[in-house]
């Protein structure tokens, strides 16, 4: 029997992100060199089946899946991912507000500097 994705997500060896590390904390895992590659089919998967979320960092434009208390996305979209290559897969914890969709100017990822100007309806960060 496959394993599920809750299972592939588990058994992952994620890795604190040292890109955005003090301004927005994330976890990754390269498909390939970190034998992955099964957990980035299921991912792209969800997106096919249309599971996905459009949202912003900052001025790009990104799909999100939401499982459980994170956040995934990849750097690469679902659709031109291929066989072989060494895809990085992300993942951050949810806060549970808007910042799970769109990542603005002056939101850290810190509770404490939380945007005063709400994020909806404002694409110019």
């Amino acid at each position: 029997m496959a394993p599920t994705l809750k299972e592939l997500i588990d058994h992952a060896r994620w890795r604190k992100a040292v890109t955005y590390r003090d301004t927005w904390p994330h976890e990754y895992v390269m498909s390939e060199s970190d034998r992955q590659d099964e957990l980035l089919s299921a991912i792209s998967e969800r997106f096919r089946a249309g599971e996905g979320v459009d949202g912003r960092f900052f001025s790009m434009n990104n799909a999100y899946l939401f499982i459980g208390k994170y956040k995934y996305w990849l750097m690469t979209h679902w659709d031109e991912i291929e066989p072989g290559v060494n895809y990085v897969i992300n993942r951050a914890r949810l806060y549970r507000d808007r910042r799970d969709f769109v990542i603005q100017r002056g939101d850290t990822g810190k509770p404490e500097d939380y945007p005063v100007t709400p994020a909806y309806g404002n694409h110019n960060p």
